[in-house]
Protein backbone atom coordinates (compact mmCIF):
# COMPACT_ATOMS: atom_id res chain seq x y z
CA UNK A 1 0.00 0.00 0.00
CA UNK A 2 2.92 2.33 0.71
CA UNK A 3 4.28 1.72 -2.78
CA UNK A 4 1.13 3.28 -4.22
CA UNK A 5 2.01 6.65 -2.63
CA UNK A 6 4.23 8.89 -4.78
CA UNK A 7 7.66 9.44 -3.12
CA UNK A 8 7.22 13.20 -2.93
CA UNK A 9 3.91 12.84 -1.08
CA UNK A 10 5.39 10.20 1.24
CA UNK A 11 8.29 12.49 2.13
CA UNK A 12 6.04 15.41 2.93
CA UNK A 13 3.65 13.25 4.94
CA UNK A 14 6.29 11.64 7.10
CA UNK A 15 8.20 14.75 8.05
CA UNK A 16 11.26 14.59 10.33
CA UNK A 17 9.37 16.58 12.93
CA UNK A 18 7.25 13.58 13.91
CA UNK A 19 8.23 11.35 16.80
CA UNK A 20 9.82 8.03 15.67
CA UNK A 21 7.53 5.96 17.95
CA UNK A 22 4.39 7.52 16.48
CA UNK A 23 5.66 6.96 12.95
CA UNK A 24 6.48 3.34 13.67
CA UNK A 25 3.03 2.79 15.19
CA UNK A 26 1.29 4.12 12.13
CA UNK A 27 3.42 1.92 9.87
CA UNK A 28 2.52 -1.16 11.91
CA UNK A 29 -1.19 -0.23 11.74
CA UNK A 30 -1.06 0.06 7.95
CA UNK A 31 0.69 -3.30 7.61
CA UNK A 32 -1.75 -5.02 9.99
CA UNK A 33 -4.75 -3.58 8.12
CA UNK A 34 -3.37 -4.85 4.84
CA UNK A 35 -2.92 -8.37 6.23
CA UNK A 36 -6.41 -8.42 7.73
CA UNK A 37 -8.01 -7.25 4.48
CA UNK A 38 -6.20 -9.96 2.52
CA UNK A 39 -7.48 -12.69 4.82
CA UNK A 40 -11.04 -11.35 5.09
CA UNK A 41 -13.71 -13.40 3.27
CA UNK A 42 -15.56 -10.58 1.49
CA UNK A 43 -17.84 -13.08 -0.28
CA UNK A 44 -19.53 -14.00 2.98
CA UNK A 45 -20.04 -10.37 3.90
CA UNK A 46 -22.36 -9.85 0.89
CA UNK A 47 -25.97 -11.00 1.60
CA UNK A 48 -26.76 -14.34 0.00
CA UNK A 49 -29.73 -12.91 -1.90
CA UNK A 50 -27.45 -10.35 -3.56
CA UNK A 51 -24.43 -12.61 -4.21
CA UNK A 52 -26.38 -14.54 -6.87
CA UNK A 53 -27.59 -11.40 -8.67
CA UNK A 54 -24.81 -11.04 -11.18
CA UNK A 55 -26.29 -11.46 -14.65
CA UNK A 56 -29.95 -10.56 -14.26
CA UNK A 57 -32.46 -11.30 -17.00
CA UNK A 58 -30.67 -12.21 -20.22
CA UNK A 59 -31.54 -13.17 -23.76
CA UNK A 60 -29.78 -16.50 -24.27
CA UNK A 61 -30.64 -18.10 -27.58
CA UNK A 62 -34.36 -18.70 -27.75
CA UNK A 63 -34.81 -18.51 -23.96
CA UNK A 64 -34.76 -15.89 -21.26
CA UNK A 65 -32.34 -16.74 -18.46
CA UNK A 66 -32.55 -15.33 -14.95
CA UNK A 67 -29.06 -16.03 -13.68
CA UNK A 68 -28.51 -19.73 -14.45
CA UNK A 69 -32.14 -20.75 -14.89
CA UNK A 70 -34.49 -20.65 -17.87
CA UNK A 71 -37.14 -18.04 -17.16
CA UNK A 72 -40.59 -17.58 -18.66
CA UNK A 73 -42.26 -14.20 -18.26
CA UNK A 74 -45.93 -14.59 -17.35
CA UNK A 75 -46.80 -10.93 -16.94
CA UNK A 76 -49.77 -8.71 -16.36
CA UNK A 77 -50.20 -4.94 -16.60
CA UNK A 78 -51.58 -2.87 -13.74
CA UNK A 79 -51.06 0.91 -13.69
CA UNK A 80 -50.62 2.24 -10.18
CA UNK A 81 -51.97 5.66 -11.19
CA UNK A 82 -55.29 4.09 -12.25
CA UNK A 83 -55.91 2.22 -8.98
CA UNK A 84 -56.40 3.70 -5.49
CA UNK A 85 -53.26 3.01 -3.46
CA UNK A 86 -55.38 1.26 -0.83
CA UNK A 87 -56.24 -1.42 -3.43
CA UNK A 88 -52.80 -2.04 -4.92
CA UNK A 89 -52.17 -5.05 -2.71
CA UNK A 90 -55.54 -6.60 -3.53
CA UNK A 91 -54.90 -6.36 -7.28
CA UNK A 92 -51.34 -7.69 -7.05
CA UNK A 93 -52.35 -10.62 -4.83
CA UNK A 94 -54.99 -11.53 -7.41
CA UNK A 95 -52.30 -11.37 -10.09
CA UNK A 96 -50.07 -13.73 -8.14
CA UNK A 97 -53.01 -16.07 -7.52
CA UNK A 98 -53.67 -16.17 -11.28
CA UNK A 99 -50.28 -17.79 -11.81
CA UNK A 100 -48.42 -14.74 -13.11
CA UNK A 101 -44.87 -13.94 -12.03
CA UNK A 102 -44.23 -10.44 -13.43
CA UNK A 103 -45.91 -7.05 -13.11
CA UNK A 104 -45.58 -4.48 -15.88
CA UNK A 105 -46.46 -0.83 -15.46
CA UNK A 106 -46.13 2.44 -17.31
CA UNK A 107 -44.84 5.63 -15.66
CA UNK A 108 -46.91 8.75 -16.54
CA UNK A 109 -44.62 11.78 -16.93
CA UNK A 110 -47.53 14.24 -17.09
CA UNK A 111 -48.78 13.20 -13.65
CA UNK A 112 -45.36 13.02 -12.02
CA UNK A 113 -44.22 16.45 -13.30
CA UNK A 114 -47.41 18.53 -13.53
CA UNK A 115 -45.28 21.70 -13.51
CA UNK A 116 -41.82 21.96 -15.00
CA UNK A 117 -39.29 20.94 -12.34
CA UNK A 118 -41.99 20.18 -9.74
CA UNK A 119 -42.30 16.43 -9.11
CA UNK A 120 -45.02 14.42 -7.39
CA UNK A 121 -44.47 10.80 -6.31
CA UNK A 122 -46.95 10.80 -3.45
CA UNK A 123 -50.18 8.89 -2.79
CA UNK A 124 -51.45 7.12 -5.90
CA UNK A 125 -48.26 8.21 -7.68
CA UNK A 126 -45.86 6.50 -5.28
CA UNK A 127 -44.05 4.41 -7.88
CA UNK A 128 -41.42 3.11 -5.46
CA UNK A 129 -44.04 1.85 -3.00
CA UNK A 130 -45.87 0.08 -5.83
CA UNK A 131 -42.74 -1.66 -7.10
CA UNK A 132 -41.67 -2.70 -3.60
CA UNK A 133 -45.17 -4.02 -2.90
CA UNK A 134 -44.89 -6.20 -6.01
CA UNK A 135 -41.59 -7.53 -4.69
CA UNK A 136 -43.12 -8.27 -1.30
CA UNK A 137 -45.88 -10.30 -2.97
CA UNK A 138 -43.36 -12.23 -5.07
CA UNK A 139 -43.63 -10.55 -8.47
CA UNK A 140 -40.83 -9.40 -10.74
CA UNK A 141 -41.30 -6.03 -12.47
CA UNK A 142 -40.84 -4.79 -16.04
CA UNK A 143 -40.84 -1.00 -16.02
CA UNK A 144 -42.05 1.03 -19.00
CA UNK A 145 -40.95 4.59 -18.18
CA UNK A 146 -41.49 6.25 -21.57
CA UNK A 147 -41.14 9.22 -21.66
CA UNK A 148 -44.07 8.62 -24.07
CA UNK A 149 -46.28 5.74 -22.95
CA UNK A 150 -49.50 5.96 -25.05
CA UNK A 151 -51.65 4.09 -22.49
CA UNK A 152 -54.84 5.92 -23.57
CA UNK A 153 -53.77 8.77 -21.27
CA UNK A 154 -53.77 12.47 -22.17
CA UNK A 155 -50.99 13.22 -24.74
CA UNK A 156 -49.62 9.71 -24.25
CA UNK A 157 -48.32 10.71 -20.82
CA UNK A 158 -46.35 13.74 -22.02
CA UNK A 159 -46.87 16.96 -20.00
CA UNK A 160 -49.07 19.56 -21.68
CA UNK A 161 -46.63 22.35 -20.76
CA UNK A 162 -44.30 21.02 -23.46
CA UNK A 163 -46.76 22.48 -25.98
CA UNK A 164 -46.08 26.03 -24.78
CA UNK A 165 -43.24 25.95 -27.30
CA UNK A 166 -44.82 26.73 -30.67
CA UNK A 167 -42.01 24.83 -32.41
CA UNK A 168 -42.18 21.76 -30.17
CA UNK A 169 -41.48 18.44 -31.86
CA UNK A 170 -42.44 15.73 -29.40
CA UNK A 171 -40.69 12.36 -29.45
CA UNK A 172 -37.68 13.68 -31.37
CA UNK A 173 -34.22 14.99 -30.48
CA UNK A 174 -35.53 18.56 -30.72
CA UNK A 175 -33.62 20.44 -28.01
CA UNK A 176 -36.71 21.71 -26.21
CA UNK A 177 -37.95 18.15 -25.83
CA UNK A 178 -34.67 16.44 -24.88
CA UNK A 179 -33.87 19.07 -22.26
CA UNK A 180 -37.21 18.37 -20.59
CA UNK A 181 -36.70 14.59 -20.83
CA UNK A 182 -33.22 14.88 -19.33
CA UNK A 183 -34.51 16.77 -16.31
CA UNK A 184 -37.35 14.29 -15.82
CA UNK A 185 -35.10 11.25 -16.21
CA UNK A 186 -32.57 12.73 -13.79
CA UNK A 187 -35.27 12.69 -11.13
CA UNK A 188 -37.12 9.52 -12.13
CA UNK A 189 -34.07 7.29 -12.56
CA UNK A 190 -32.66 8.29 -9.20
CA UNK A 191 -35.74 6.54 -7.79
CA UNK A 192 -35.68 3.61 -10.22
CA UNK A 193 -31.99 2.61 -10.15
CA UNK A 194 -32.01 1.20 -6.57
CA UNK A 195 -35.07 -0.91 -7.48
CA UNK A 196 -33.26 -2.84 -10.20
CA UNK A 197 -32.56 -6.55 -9.89
CA UNK A 198 -28.78 -6.15 -9.72
CA UNK A 199 -29.21 -3.72 -6.84
CA UNK A 200 -31.45 -6.15 -4.96
CA UNK A 201 -34.81 -4.94 -6.30
CA UNK A 202 -37.52 -6.57 -8.43
CA UNK A 203 -37.05 -4.69 -11.75
CA UNK A 204 -35.67 -7.21 -14.25
CA UNK A 205 -36.15 -5.24 -17.48
CA UNK A 206 -36.82 -1.69 -18.68
CA UNK A 207 -38.57 -0.69 -21.88
CA UNK A 208 -37.07 1.95 -24.18
CA UNK A 209 -39.91 4.40 -25.00
CA UNK A 210 -43.06 2.81 -26.47
CA UNK A 211 -44.16 1.74 -29.98
CA UNK A 212 -41.80 4.23 -31.59
CA UNK A 213 -41.78 2.31 -34.87
CA UNK A 214 -45.31 3.56 -35.52
CA UNK A 215 -44.16 7.17 -35.09
CA UNK A 216 -40.59 7.06 -36.45
CA UNK A 217 -40.02 10.81 -36.87
CA UNK A 218 -36.33 10.91 -35.89
CA UNK A 219 -33.77 8.09 -36.36
CA UNK A 220 -31.61 9.60 -33.59
CA UNK A 221 -34.39 9.54 -31.00
CA UNK A 222 -34.41 5.93 -29.83
CA UNK A 223 -30.59 5.79 -29.49
CA UNK A 224 -30.87 8.99 -27.44
CA UNK A 225 -33.46 7.43 -25.09
CA UNK A 226 -31.38 4.24 -24.75
CA UNK A 227 -28.30 6.26 -23.83
CA UNK A 228 -30.33 8.46 -21.46
CA UNK A 229 -31.39 5.35 -19.54
CA UNK A 230 -27.94 3.78 -19.47
CA UNK A 231 -26.15 7.00 -18.51
CA UNK A 232 -28.42 7.29 -15.47
CA UNK A 233 -27.67 3.81 -14.18
CA UNK A 234 -30.14 1.46 -15.89
CA UNK A 235 -28.31 -1.87 -16.10
CA UNK A 236 -31.08 -4.40 -16.66
CA UNK A 237 -32.25 -5.89 -19.96
CA UNK A 238 -33.62 -3.26 -22.35
CA UNK A 239 -36.70 -3.92 -24.49
CA UNK A 240 -38.75 -2.24 -27.19
CA UNK A 241 -42.38 -3.02 -27.99
CA UNK A 242 -44.23 -2.42 -31.25
CA UNK A 243 -47.44 -3.42 -32.97
CA UNK A 244 -47.74 -4.68 -36.54
CA UNK A 245 -47.76 -1.13 -37.93
CA UNK A 246 -44.42 -0.23 -36.40
CA UNK A 247 -42.42 -3.37 -35.79
CA UNK A 248 -40.36 -3.11 -38.98
CA UNK A 249 -39.10 0.36 -38.00
CA UNK A 250 -38.99 -0.25 -34.24
CA UNK A 251 -36.07 -2.66 -33.98
CA UNK A 252 -32.78 -1.21 -32.70
CA UNK A 253 -29.32 -2.59 -31.99
CA UNK A 254 -28.61 -3.78 -28.46
CA UNK A 255 -32.27 -3.85 -27.45
CA UNK A 256 -34.56 -6.88 -27.52
CA UNK A 257 -37.65 -6.30 -29.66
CA UNK A 258 -41.04 -7.49 -28.36
CA UNK A 259 -44.46 -7.36 -30.02
CA UNK A 260 -47.99 -6.13 -29.29
CA UNK A 261 -51.03 -7.92 -30.70
CA UNK A 262 -54.44 -9.48 -30.17
CA UNK A 263 -54.81 -12.20 -32.81
CA UNK A 264 -53.07 -15.50 -33.51
CA UNK A 265 -52.70 -14.45 -37.15
CA UNK A 266 -50.57 -11.47 -36.09
CA UNK A 267 -48.51 -13.73 -33.83
CA UNK A 268 -47.25 -15.83 -36.73
CA UNK A 269 -46.48 -12.82 -38.93
CA UNK A 270 -44.69 -10.84 -36.26
CA UNK A 271 -42.63 -13.69 -34.82
CA UNK A 272 -41.49 -14.61 -38.33
CA UNK A 273 -40.36 -11.03 -38.86
CA UNK A 274 -38.49 -10.98 -35.54
CA UNK A 275 -36.68 -14.17 -36.50
CA UNK A 276 -35.57 -12.57 -39.75
CA UNK A 277 -34.09 -9.46 -38.12
CA UNK A 278 -33.04 -10.68 -34.65
CA UNK A 279 -32.17 -14.26 -35.51
CA UNK A 280 -32.65 -16.61 -32.58
CA UNK A 281 -33.74 -14.52 -29.60
CA UNK A 282 -36.35 -15.03 -26.89
CA UNK A 283 -39.84 -14.13 -28.10
CA UNK A 284 -42.18 -12.04 -26.04
CA UNK A 285 -45.61 -10.55 -26.56
CA UNK A 286 -45.27 -7.43 -24.43
CA UNK A 287 -48.93 -6.54 -24.93
CA UNK A 288 -51.46 -9.25 -25.53
CA UNK A 289 -54.63 -7.16 -25.55
CA UNK A 290 -57.15 -8.91 -23.31
CA UNK A 291 -59.83 -6.40 -24.35
CA UNK A 292 -59.89 -2.84 -25.63
CA UNK A 293 -60.62 0.70 -24.45
CA UNK A 294 -63.90 2.53 -25.04
CA UNK A 295 -64.72 5.91 -26.59
CA UNK A 296 -67.51 8.28 -25.54
CA UNK A 297 -70.67 7.42 -27.43
CA UNK A 298 -69.34 4.09 -28.65
CA UNK A 299 -70.07 0.51 -27.54
CA UNK A 300 -68.32 -1.26 -24.69
CA UNK A 301 -65.65 -3.43 -26.28
CA UNK A 302 -65.75 -7.10 -25.26
CA UNK A 303 -63.40 -9.97 -26.09
CA UNK A 304 -64.72 -13.47 -25.38
CA UNK A 305 -62.92 -15.34 -22.61
CA UNK A 306 -62.59 -18.51 -24.68
CA UNK A 307 -60.88 -16.53 -27.44
CA UNK A 308 -58.48 -15.04 -24.88
CA UNK A 309 -57.58 -18.47 -23.52
CA UNK A 310 -57.05 -19.85 -27.02
CA UNK A 311 -54.70 -17.02 -27.99
CA UNK A 312 -52.74 -17.10 -24.72
CA UNK A 313 -52.25 -20.84 -25.18
CA UNK A 314 -51.08 -20.30 -28.78
CA UNK A 315 -48.58 -17.64 -27.68
CA UNK A 316 -47.01 -19.97 -25.13
CA UNK A 317 -47.08 -22.90 -27.55
CA UNK A 318 -45.08 -20.72 -29.94
CA UNK A 319 -42.36 -20.54 -27.30
CA UNK A 320 -43.10 -16.95 -26.36
CA UNK A 321 -43.32 -15.21 -23.01
CA UNK A 322 -46.40 -13.06 -22.51
CA UNK A 323 -47.74 -9.99 -20.77
CA UNK A 324 -51.51 -9.54 -20.40
CA UNK A 325 -52.46 -5.96 -21.25
CA UNK A 326 -54.48 -5.24 -19.23
CA UNK A 327 -54.64 -7.62 -16.29
CA UNK A 328 -56.53 -4.90 -14.43
CA UNK A 329 -57.38 -1.62 -16.13
CA UNK A 330 -58.76 0.64 -13.40
CA UNK A 331 -59.96 4.19 -13.92
CA UNK A 332 -58.93 7.34 -15.80
CA UNK A 333 -59.31 9.52 -12.73
CA UNK A 334 -60.08 13.19 -13.18
CA UNK A 335 -59.51 14.34 -16.76
CA UNK A 336 -56.47 12.19 -17.61
CA UNK A 337 -58.15 10.21 -20.40
CA UNK A 338 -56.65 10.41 -23.87
CA UNK A 339 -58.29 10.39 -27.28
CA UNK A 340 -57.90 9.09 -30.83
CA UNK A 341 -58.10 11.26 -33.92
CA UNK A 342 -57.73 9.63 -37.30
CA UNK A 343 -60.82 10.28 -39.42
CA UNK A 344 -62.89 11.49 -36.47
CA UNK A 345 -61.94 12.75 -33.02
CA UNK A 346 -62.97 10.24 -30.33
CA UNK A 347 -62.44 10.88 -26.65
CA UNK A 348 -61.71 7.93 -24.35
CA UNK A 349 -64.12 7.31 -21.49
CA UNK A 350 -63.38 7.79 -17.79
CA UNK A 351 -63.45 4.04 -17.18
CA UNK A 352 -60.41 2.00 -18.13
CA UNK A 353 -62.16 -1.30 -17.48
CA UNK A 354 -60.76 -2.53 -20.82
CA UNK A 355 -62.76 -5.77 -20.47
CA UNK A 356 -59.62 -6.92 -18.68
CA UNK A 357 -58.94 -10.03 -16.58
CA UNK A 358 -60.15 -8.15 -13.49
CA UNK A 359 -63.00 -5.64 -13.76
CA UNK A 360 -62.62 -1.94 -13.06
CA UNK A 361 -63.70 -2.73 -9.49
CA UNK A 362 -61.11 -5.50 -9.17
CA UNK A 363 -63.63 -8.34 -9.40
CA UNK A 364 -62.95 -11.70 -11.06
CA UNK A 365 -64.13 -12.45 -14.57
CA UNK A 366 -64.53 -15.58 -16.69
CA UNK A 367 -61.15 -14.70 -18.21
CA UNK A 368 -59.56 -14.79 -14.76
CA UNK A 369 -60.83 -18.25 -13.89
CA UNK A 370 -59.83 -19.73 -17.25
CA UNK A 371 -56.39 -18.18 -17.17
CA UNK A 372 -55.81 -19.20 -13.54
CA UNK A 373 -56.63 -22.80 -14.44
CA UNK A 374 -54.35 -22.59 -17.49
CA UNK A 375 -51.34 -21.05 -15.74
CA UNK A 376 -51.89 -23.34 -12.76
CA UNK A 377 -51.63 -26.37 -15.03
CA UNK A 378 -48.17 -25.32 -16.27
CA UNK A 379 -46.70 -23.80 -13.11
CA UNK A 380 -45.70 -27.06 -11.47
CA UNK A 381 -46.59 -25.76 -8.01
CA UNK A 382 -49.93 -24.99 -6.34
CA UNK A 383 -51.11 -21.43 -6.88
CA UNK A 384 -51.85 -19.13 -3.92
CA UNK A 385 -55.51 -19.01 -2.88
CA UNK A 386 -57.71 -16.39 -4.54
CA UNK A 387 -58.24 -13.33 -2.33
CA UNK A 388 -61.83 -12.67 -1.32
CA UNK A 389 -63.70 -10.01 -3.25
CA UNK A 390 -63.89 -6.61 -1.59
CA UNK A 391 -67.34 -5.86 -0.16
CA UNK A 392 -69.64 -3.40 -1.87
CA UNK A 393 -72.73 -1.58 -0.67
CA UNK A 394 -75.73 -0.02 -2.45
CA UNK A 395 -76.31 3.23 -0.58
CA UNK A 396 -79.49 5.27 -0.61
CA UNK A 397 -80.02 7.48 -3.67
CA UNK A 398 -77.99 10.67 -3.61
CA UNK A 399 -79.99 13.86 -3.96
CA UNK A 400 -78.38 17.02 -5.30
CA UNK A 401 -79.83 19.76 -3.12
CA UNK A 402 -77.69 22.82 -3.84
CA UNK A 403 -76.31 24.48 -6.89
CA UNK A 404 -74.10 27.33 -8.06
CA UNK A 405 -74.48 28.76 -11.55
CA UNK A 406 -71.22 29.13 -13.46
CA UNK A 407 -72.01 32.83 -13.99
CA UNK A 408 -72.39 33.37 -10.24
CA UNK A 409 -69.25 31.31 -9.56
CA UNK A 410 -67.01 33.54 -11.69
CA UNK A 411 -66.76 36.15 -8.94
CA UNK A 412 -65.14 33.60 -6.62
CA UNK A 413 -62.51 32.39 -9.07
CA UNK A 414 -58.99 33.67 -9.52
CA UNK A 415 -58.66 36.85 -11.50
CA UNK A 416 -59.12 36.17 -15.22
CA UNK A 417 -56.35 36.62 -17.76
CA UNK A 418 -56.82 39.74 -19.85
CA UNK A 419 -55.55 39.33 -23.38
CA UNK A 420 -55.91 41.18 -26.67
CA UNK A 421 -56.24 37.83 -28.48
CA UNK A 422 -57.45 34.36 -27.43
CA UNK A 423 -54.79 32.27 -25.65
CA UNK A 424 -54.85 28.50 -25.85
CA UNK A 425 -55.12 26.54 -22.60
CA UNK A 426 -51.46 25.48 -22.42
CA UNK A 427 -50.12 29.03 -22.86
CA UNK A 428 -52.26 30.76 -20.24
CA UNK A 429 -49.96 32.59 -17.78
CA UNK A 430 -51.14 30.57 -14.76
CA UNK A 431 -49.89 27.72 -12.55
CA UNK A 432 -46.44 29.24 -12.13
CA UNK A 433 -46.11 29.72 -15.87
CA UNK A 434 -47.08 26.15 -16.75
CA UNK A 435 -50.48 26.87 -18.27
CA UNK A 436 -53.58 24.73 -17.83
CA UNK A 437 -53.55 20.97 -18.42
CA UNK A 438 -57.12 19.76 -17.93
CA UNK A 439 -60.70 20.93 -17.56
CA UNK A 440 -62.46 23.90 -19.11
CA UNK A 441 -61.55 27.41 -20.19
CA UNK A 442 -64.06 30.26 -20.46
CA UNK A 443 -63.45 33.05 -22.99
CA UNK A 444 -65.39 36.31 -22.73
CA UNK A 445 -65.43 39.31 -25.02
CA UNK A 446 -67.88 41.99 -26.17
CA UNK A 447 -69.62 42.13 -29.53
CA UNK A 448 -71.85 44.82 -31.02
CA UNK A 449 -73.46 43.02 -33.96
CA UNK A 450 -74.88 39.72 -35.09
CA UNK A 451 -73.38 37.53 -37.80
CA UNK A 452 -71.36 34.37 -38.32
CA UNK A 453 -68.92 33.29 -35.59
CA UNK A 454 -66.08 31.03 -36.76
CA UNK A 455 -62.77 29.65 -35.57
CA UNK A 456 -60.89 26.59 -34.34
CA UNK A 457 -62.18 25.28 -31.01
CA UNK A 458 -60.55 22.32 -29.27
CA UNK A 459 -62.34 20.24 -28.36
CA UNK A 460 -65.87 21.53 -27.88
CA UNK A 461 -67.05 25.05 -27.13
CA UNK A 462 -70.51 25.99 -25.94
CA UNK A 463 -71.34 29.48 -27.19
CA UNK A 464 -73.39 31.90 -25.06
CA UNK A 465 -74.82 35.31 -25.76
CA UNK A 466 -74.78 36.75 -22.25
CA UNK A 467 -76.06 33.66 -20.39
CA UNK A 468 -78.13 32.11 -23.19
CA UNK A 469 -76.67 29.10 -24.99
CA UNK A 470 -76.92 29.28 -28.78
CA UNK A 471 -75.03 26.11 -29.73
CA UNK A 472 -71.62 24.47 -30.03
CA UNK A 473 -68.41 24.75 -32.02
CA UNK A 474 -66.24 21.64 -32.42
CA UNK A 475 -64.30 19.61 -35.00
CA UNK A 476 -67.31 19.23 -37.25
CA UNK A 477 -69.11 22.51 -36.67
CA UNK A 478 -66.74 25.43 -37.19
CA UNK A 479 -69.32 28.19 -37.68
CA UNK A 480 -72.36 29.35 -35.73
CA UNK A 481 -74.83 32.17 -36.35
CA UNK A 482 -75.07 34.89 -33.70
CA UNK A 483 -78.70 36.10 -33.62
CA UNK A 484 -79.78 39.74 -33.65
CA UNK A 485 -78.59 41.62 -30.57
CA UNK A 486 -79.11 45.11 -29.23
CA UNK A 487 -76.09 47.19 -28.30
CA UNK A 488 -72.93 45.79 -26.74
CA UNK A 489 -73.39 42.16 -25.71
CA UNK A 490 -71.17 39.71 -23.86
CA UNK A 491 -70.07 36.74 -25.95
CA UNK A 492 -68.89 33.70 -23.99
CA UNK A 493 -67.35 30.46 -25.19
CA UNK A 494 -66.90 27.67 -22.65
CA UNK A 495 -64.32 25.27 -24.09
CA UNK A 496 -63.81 21.70 -22.85
CA UNK A 497 -60.57 19.78 -23.25
CA UNK A 498 -61.96 16.29 -23.88
CA UNK A 499 -58.53 14.64 -23.96
CA UNK A 500 -55.37 15.07 -26.02
CA UNK A 501 -54.66 12.27 -28.47
CA UNK A 502 -52.43 9.54 -27.08
CA UNK A 503 -51.49 7.80 -30.34
CA UNK A 504 -50.79 8.94 -33.87
CA UNK A 505 -48.84 11.46 -35.89
CA UNK A 506 -50.67 14.57 -34.69
CA UNK A 507 -49.53 14.77 -31.06
CA UNK A 508 -47.71 18.06 -31.76
CA UNK A 509 -51.08 19.67 -32.56
CA UNK A 510 -52.89 19.01 -29.30
CA UNK A 511 -53.24 22.49 -27.87
CA UNK A 512 -56.68 23.09 -26.36
CA UNK A 513 -59.09 26.01 -26.04
CA UNK A 514 -59.44 28.63 -28.75
CA UNK A 515 -56.68 28.03 -31.30
CA UNK A 516 -55.77 31.31 -32.92
CA UNK A 517 -58.29 34.05 -33.61
CA UNK A 518 -62.04 33.70 -33.35
CA UNK A 519 -63.88 35.67 -36.04
CA UNK A 520 -67.23 37.45 -36.26
CA UNK A 521 -68.09 38.09 -39.91
CA UNK A 522 -64.45 37.39 -40.80
CA UNK A 523 -63.14 40.06 -38.41
CA UNK A 524 -61.02 38.84 -35.48
CA UNK A 525 -62.47 39.54 -32.05
CA UNK A 526 -60.30 41.33 -29.48
CA UNK A 527 -59.97 42.03 -25.75
CA UNK A 528 -60.72 38.74 -23.99
CA UNK A 529 -61.16 37.87 -20.35
CA UNK A 530 -60.11 34.24 -19.91
CA UNK A 531 -61.04 32.11 -16.89
CA UNK A 532 -59.31 28.83 -16.08
CA UNK A 533 -61.67 26.13 -14.81
CA UNK A 534 -59.15 23.36 -14.15
CA UNK A 535 -61.56 21.52 -11.80
CA UNK A 536 -58.85 20.75 -9.22
CA UNK A 537 -59.69 20.46 -5.53
CA UNK A 538 -58.28 23.95 -5.01
CA UNK A 539 -60.74 25.22 -7.62
CA UNK A 540 -63.76 23.94 -5.69
CA UNK A 541 -62.39 25.02 -2.32
CA UNK A 542 -63.20 28.57 -3.38
CA UNK A 543 -66.90 27.73 -3.19
CA UNK A 544 -67.53 27.75 0.54
CA UNK A 545 -70.85 26.58 1.99
CA UNK A 546 -72.38 30.05 1.99
CA UNK A 547 -71.92 30.37 -1.79
CA UNK A 548 -74.44 27.62 -2.63
CA UNK A 549 -78.21 28.03 -3.08
CA UNK A 550 -81.13 25.58 -3.15
CA UNK A 551 -81.76 24.30 -6.66
CA UNK A 552 -84.49 26.41 -8.29
CA UNK A 553 -87.30 24.95 -10.37
CA UNK A 554 -85.46 26.03 -13.54
CA UNK A 555 -81.68 26.08 -12.91
CA UNK A 556 -79.37 28.22 -15.02
CA UNK A 557 -76.83 26.12 -16.89
CA UNK A 558 -73.92 25.49 -16.84
CA UNK A 559 -73.84 24.96 -13.09
CA UNK A 560 -72.19 23.06 -10.26
CA UNK A 561 -74.34 20.82 -8.07
CA UNK A 562 -73.83 19.72 -4.47
CA UNK A 563 -75.25 16.78 -2.57
CA UNK A 564 -74.44 14.67 0.48
CA UNK A 565 -73.94 10.90 0.48
CA UNK A 566 -74.72 9.35 3.86
CA UNK A 567 -72.61 6.30 4.71
CA UNK A 568 -72.00 4.13 7.74
CA UNK A 569 -68.93 4.44 9.96
CA UNK A 570 -67.12 1.91 7.76
CA UNK A 571 -67.39 2.96 4.11
CA UNK A 572 -67.44 0.37 1.32
CA UNK A 573 -67.08 0.49 -2.44
CA UNK A 574 -70.12 1.67 -4.33
CA UNK A 575 -71.00 2.86 -7.83
CA UNK A 576 -72.76 5.90 -9.17
CA UNK A 577 -75.52 5.49 -11.72
CA UNK A 578 -76.51 8.67 -13.52
CA UNK A 579 -79.82 8.51 -15.35
CA UNK A 580 -80.31 11.24 -17.94
CA UNK A 581 -83.54 12.77 -19.14
CA UNK A 582 -82.63 15.32 -21.81
CA UNK A 583 -79.82 16.08 -24.27
CA UNK A 584 -78.73 19.12 -22.24
CA UNK A 585 -78.65 17.16 -18.99
CA UNK A 586 -76.83 14.35 -20.76
CA UNK A 587 -74.11 16.76 -21.88
CA UNK A 588 -73.75 18.25 -18.40
CA UNK A 589 -73.52 14.83 -16.76
CA UNK A 590 -71.14 13.44 -19.37
CA UNK A 591 -68.78 16.35 -18.81
CA UNK A 592 -69.09 15.95 -15.05
CA UNK A 593 -68.41 12.22 -15.24
CA UNK A 594 -65.08 12.84 -16.93
CA UNK A 595 -64.01 14.77 -13.85
CA UNK A 596 -64.84 12.09 -11.29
Amino acid sequence: MLAAVPPSRAMSKWSVGRKPSRTLGLLLLVILSYLVLRRLDWYNLVPAWLRHRQSGLQANGQHFMLEDSTFWIFGGSVHYFRVPKEYWKDRLLKMKACGLNTLTTYVPWNLHEPERGKFDFSGNLDLEAFVLMAEEIGLWVILRPGPYICSEIDLGGLPSWLLQDSGMRLRTTYKGFTEAVDLYFDHLMSRVVPLQYKHGGPIIAVQVENEYGSYNRDPAYMPYIKKALEDRGIVELLLTSDNKDGLQKGVMDGVLATINLQSQHELQLLTNFLLSVQRVQPKMVMEYWTGWFDSWGGPHNILDSSEVLKTVSAILDAGSSINLYMFHGGTNFGFINGAMHFHDYKSDVTSYDYDAVLTEAGDYTAKYFKLRSFFGSISGIPLPPQPDLLPKVAYEPLSLNFYLSLWDALQYMEEPVNSEKPVNMENLPINNGNGQSFGYTLYETTIASSGVLSGLVRDRGQVFVNTVSIGFLDYEKKKIVIPLIQGYTRLRILVENRGRVNYGDNIDDQRKGLIGNIYLNDSPLKKFRIYSLDMKKSFFQRFSVDKWSPIPAVPTFPAFFLGVLSISLSPFDTFMKLEVCSPLTAWVLQSSLRGL
